[in-house]
Order: C-alpha cells, then structure tokens, then sequence
C-alpha cells in the first residue's frame, strides 16, 4: 500500500544527498577532530565546513554556531546557560504558554531552584502580544525565549519585533527555531536575537543532531562540561559524520528555500480549502496568514484525535495529533488550550504537514479519505447532541474559512 507521509514537523525523511555525505564520513572520516595529525585535521576540516553551510543558512558567522545533540539540547543550553551565568544581575525569564516542552519543563526546572517565570498568554490564533511582553518585563528579567514557530498550530511570532523590544532593554533574546528553519527564512543579523537553537531532522537531516546559535561576545554558561570541543564551550568528541550531514542539510535547505515554500504553501492552502469546505463543524487552529507554509492543524467536532490518526494510519496515511513528543500522552495539547479551545475539542486535534516530496494528488487522497473517516467517526461517536461542545467556538472559527 502506498504510503503519504504528512507529519514533517515530527521528523522529515533524510535526503539521499545527506545520507551520501554521512556515509562517506562514517567510512573515511574517523579521525578524531582533536587529534593533531592526518586524520583529526581532515574531520576538523569538515566539521569547519559545516559549520559555515549551517552559519549561511541563518546568516550568522560560522564561529557563532555550535552543535549540539538536538534541539531540546540547544534550548536547555540556552536558557540554563544565560540563567546561570547572570544569577547576580537577576533572576525572572520570559516566555510563553505555547513553546515546545525543551522550554517549558527547563523553565519549570529553573523555578524550582531560585528563578522567576512569566509565561505569556497568546490570542486565539496563537499569537503573542507585544504590549503583553512590554508589562512583563522588569529589572530582574534576564532572558526571553520566544518561539519563532509553533511547532503544534504553525503561527510565526513577530520574532523581529520582539528582538527589538527586547535588545532596547539590554536583555538576552533567545528564540527557537526548530520548526522555522529550512521553512522560513531566517537572518540573525535583522533579527535581533542573541541566541537561535536548530535541529537536523526538521530538514532531511539526521536525527541526533541540532545546532545553538550565540551571538559573537555573549557570555553564557556550559553546559556540558569535559574537553575543550566547540571552542571549549561543548565537551564531547564530535559527531563528525552527523555534523556533516547537518552541513548538507542546511545547505540543500537554502538553496531550494523559495521552491520549498512555494510548494509547501500552494498545498497547504488546497488542504485547508478541501477540509474547510468539504467538512462541517472543523476549525482551523493557528494564524490564517501567519504560518508555517506546511502546517495544516484542524479541530473536528465531536471526535477524538487518536481516532482520526488510527483511521488514516490504516488507509496509509501519518499524521499527528500535535507534537511527537508527547503523542504518548493523554493530556489535551497545551497549545490549543493556551488558543482558548475547551479540553474536549483539543482531544480532537489533527496535525497535517506537508514536506518537499508530497504532491497535489496526495493532498487530494487525504481530503477524500478523510470526508468518510470524518462522518464515520461523528456517525460513533459518544459525545453528540445530548453533550454539546461549545459550537459558539466554531463559529467564531469561522473568519478562518
């Protein structure tokens, strides 16, 4: 049976390009990058090399980028390490209800030993208010770490904005970008943020690997201590051969940026129009404009998730109910009741996203398939006329129509 891979938020397919390389360095490539002879300097030397294909994807300079072992690593680094480092110049961080859990459960860390957290609210389509952020801050903030995309609904914060608030103050700015690159195009030069984490297997890279930026001259804490890799900021022997795929990665990533998005967006939008019309009692949750040119996220009356999930999967379709790394949990998305969904409808999410590879007659068979699926379930489903959910909340979904 044919499969259709939609769930290219959770993780995308390496490319064959990025395999190629990886394997290459597995094979010829084992010296270690410390080591001063032949084989250390030739791993050195392409380990340099990506660092610089991954410092052109988000215009940094390559001495500004350090790897590190995921995303959810690049952002505990983040936070833990400014937090730690200037204890002595205060003790509150800023961030939002809606980040990844990297960020939240590190915060949530934090404030059990000593520190202060502001999670800001978002509107209904997940956005973040600047006045909002303007109140929060104080004479002890010393970090903000605002998304740069939502990983669950697609919504873009005004990442540029936010820097510009932020650097007014002499504050850290930290943003994750895991879901934006190799889908948005990112400049931290106009951004103005001071530290951005990236992950490899959002963009048909590896799993396993990710990437920190720090801005030239900002001083943060380790948080990995050992050996004096990364320029004695990340101990740990290299992973020379992932390191190299992230390389090929975010150079493929920059190079196709304009194409992907094209393509990404003009499926998108046939998905939406297909689910939106073609199904009653839906609402599409995130930004209508603001977002992510792949990202579909849908709530179904009536419905649980999982249910919908379970169903595509047996058709040979995969897609998500949010994010991946809590799709083991029953607990309702923190996301969409952060957008102000009651409890029952954020059980009956559906993630849709869209990747390089999928094609309009793909779009089409998901929107077909899920029309039967959709009336089939409601046809089942417990919770009906006698347990309404709020339908005033579809209603006012409809301006996303």
């Amino acid at each position: 049976m044919k499969r259709i891979y939609l769930d290219h938020a959770a993780t995308t397919p390496v490319d064959p390009a990025v395999v190629e390389v990886m394997v290459s360095s597995l094979k010829d490539n084992f010296g270690n990058p410390s080591s001063v002879y032949a084989e250390g300097r030739t791993a050195k030397k392409s380990i340099d090399a990506a660092r610089a294909q991954v410092a052109k994807a988000i215009n940094a300079d390559p001495r500004e980028i350090f790897f590190t072992a995921s995303g959810s690593e690049a952002d505990n680094w983040a936070i833990k390490g400014i937090a730690m480092k200037n204890q002595a110049k205060g003790n509150h961080i800023i961030t939002t209800k809606i980040e990844h859990h990297a960020i939240l459960h590190t915060c949530q860390y934090l404030e059990k030993h000593g520190f202060e957290v502001t999670y800001l609210p978002v509107d209904k389509d997940g956005l973040i208010s600047l006045e909002d952020l303007r109140n929060a801050i104080r004479k002890e903030t010393i970090l903000v770490s605002i998304m740069f995309a939502n990983n669950e609904i697609g919504t873009i914060e005004p990442i540029r904005e936010i820097g510009k608030i932020v650097k007014e103050k002499g504050i850290v700015f930290h943003t994750d970008a895991v879901q934006a690159l190799g889908n948005i195009p990112i400049d931290v030069k106009d951004l103005n943020v001071d530290l951005l984490s990236v992950s490899a297997h959002k963009i048909y890279g590896p799993k396993g690997i990710g990437a920190l930026y720090i801005r030239k001259g900002l001083p943060i804490d380790n948080l990995i201590h050992g050996g004096g890799q990364e320029r004695k900021k990340r101990a740990g022997t290299e992973n020379t051969p992932e390191i190299v795929a992230f390389g090929k990665a975010a150079e493929l990533a920059t190079e196709h940026l304009e194409t992907n998005i094209n393509h990404m967006k003009t499926l998108r939008d046939q998905l939406i129009k297909g689910v939106t019309e073609r199904i009653p009692k839906v609402r599409l949750n995130g930004h209508p404009q603001k977002r992510l040119p792949g990202n579909a996220n849908f709530c179904f009356e009536y419905i649980e998730g999982e249910s919908i999930l379970l169903s595509l999967d047996i058709i040979g379709i995969a897609g998500s109910s949010g994010s991946a790394c809590t799709s083991g949990s029953l607990d309702p998305s923190h996301v969409l009741l952060a957008i102000g969904l009651p409890a029952g409808m954020a059980h009956g999410s559906l993630r849709l996203t869209i990747g390089k590879s999928t094609t309009p007659e793909d779009i089409d068979y998901v929107v077909d398939n899920l029309v039967g699926i959709i009336q089939r379930l409601r046809a089942m489903s417990p919770i009906d006329a006698d347990n309404p959910i709020d339908s005033a909340v579809f209603d006012k979904a409809d301006h996303h129509h």
